[in-house]
């Protein structure tokens, strides 16, 4: 495991300052106030309906900041954002969706790559299979999969929504320690999960800023 410098340890990544979680007009938390520095692994927590997967649209840009603001710490990040949505299309096949994913980072995988990433996550040999054919617990893991391949160099920020729903213990442990890994080398993550995160460092309690 590459360990994390410790001069990083201070090195702030993003800030929410003041942001309101909002859907449309209808505010369920105000003024939500974080900074997240290199290494965080922060669980984000709060009741059902509270917003959770609302700020984290919010903070990946798919939903409008009315109030607050979301402020980056170095130039040109574009935090990864896995969702519900797993944005995996059914008319590409397994190995053109994780190109697709990648690339949108600036990754240009070949296929020792995509067979690596693949087979981390259960689906090696998978590649040339139509996305269409796969259950919703693959659809989930070719999602999954860019994780094992991206580094901060890519982007330092992940934001994961319920990123180990519907896996076993095997692979939650697996992308746990993938997750432990990209913050070890000063990475930041914060995540959604209504079972235990056993590697988070700090907790984000959405209930402190509701109405």
């Amino acid at each position: 495991m590459t360990v994390l410098d410790q001069s990083l340890m201070t090195h702030d990544i993003v800030t929410l300052d003041n942001v309101d979680v909002q859907r449309g007009d209808f505010v369920l938390c105000q003024g939500v106030n974080a900074t997240l520095k290199a290494g965080d692994v922060c669980h984000l927590i709060g009741e059902n309906g509270l917003g959770k997967t609302t700020l984290l649209s919010q903070i990946a840009g798919l939903l409008p900041i009315m109030v607050g603001r979301v402020i980056y710490h170095q130039k040109n990040v574009r935090p990864v954002y896995i969702s519900h949505q797993l944005g995996i299309s059914g008319n590409l096949t397994v190995a053109q969706n994780l190109h697709f994913l990648l690339s949108l980072y600036g990754v240009n995988a070949d296929c020792d790559l995509v067979n690596f990433a693949l087979e981390q996550v259960g689906l090696y040999g998978l590649n040339d299979v139509s996305s269409m054919q796969l259950s919703a617990g693959q659809m989930r893991r070719v999602g999954l999969a860019r994780l094992f391949v991206m580094t901060p160099d890519h982007s330092p920020f992940w934001l994961l929504d319920e990123p180990l729903t519907a896996l076993d213990v095997d692979m939650v442990a697996c992308i746990e320690n993938q997750i432990s890994e990209f913050a070890n080398m000063g990475g930041v993550v914060l995540m959604t999960s209504h079972q235990a995160i056993n590697i988070k460092t700090r907790v984000l309690d959405l209930a402190r800023f509701a109405l």
